[in-house]
């Protein structure tokens, strides 16, 4: 099976975090999306692995992935080994992407950087042939990069999300294990606070403010992106 985009995150709520609201808009068009998260987000304060799968999968039908899978890396050990690259490269090949879309450098959560560098090896690894997995060897054109928390580096692209903000909230609020709800008792953590809560609005207001739109997520690119016409000329009659 080919899909048109293949989301990874390191853990389980990355994905929604960071381009929850382009999964949706992909999904509502019509383009096929599959998810893949490394770990399993065992080392998290709240929840168990299996609250955070069925919070995972729950997460998923609200965006409306195709399907989600975790490669069971270990939570707090992804490394670029040849290993980790094997189990990466295995579902780079099933999954055929046109586009992945994987965590960027320099973010919170050391297993985002390390992610990061894990899956941009990984594509290329999936291209050799005289890697054998059992699978025909398959090589990802194109791959945006994109972070959980905040930036440190201006990105190449922010896509409006506005009409489907909602719905990348609802998927967040589907991890009810993790971010604030007063109905779940658990230690309060970083993500389970009012103000990290509110921190996803401020932060997809601020970079739609930036493109002229009430919602955005901000994507980095790998190399240079092409395009037709200069943004803001589309719909002109030139």
């Amino acid at each position: 099976m080919s899909v048109d985009v293949l989301a990874i995150g390191a853990h389980p709520d990355d994905v929604e975090l960071g381009v929850g609201g382009l999964i949706h808009k992909l999904t509502q068009s019509g383009r096929s999306v599959a998810i893949l998260d490394l770990t399993r987000g065992e080392l998290a304060t709240r929840g168990s692995i299996d609250e955070r799968r069925s919070e995972a999968l729950a997460a998923a039908r609200i965006l409306g992935a195709l399907k989600r899978e975790n490669a069971a890396l270990p939570d707090g050990g992804i490394t670029n080994t040849r290993e980790q690259q094997l189990a990466v490269v295995r579902f780079i090949r099933s999954a055929r992407p046109r586009i992945i879309v994987a965590p960027m450098s320099d973010d919170r959560h050391p297993d985002h950087g390390a992610a990061h560098v894990l899956t941009r090896d990984a594509n290329f690894f999936a291209g050799l042939r005289k890697i054998d997995t059992g699978h025909e060897p398959y090589r990802a054109p194109r791959m945006y990069f994109y972070r959980v928390h905040a930036e440190s580096s201006m990105p190449q692209l922010v896509v409006d999300i506005s009409a489907h903000f909602g719905a990348k909230l609802e998927a967040v609020r589907a991890y009810a294990s993790q971010f604030h709800n007063p109905a779940y008792d658990g230690e309060q953590t970083f993500i389970s606070t009012p103000e990290f809560w509110e921190s996803i609005r401020t932060k997809a207001a601020y970079w739609g403010a930036q493109i002229g739109v009430s919602y955005g997520e901000a994507l980095h690119a790998d190399s240079p992106v092409g395009i037709e016409l200069l943004p803001g000329l589309e719909d002109t009659s030139l």
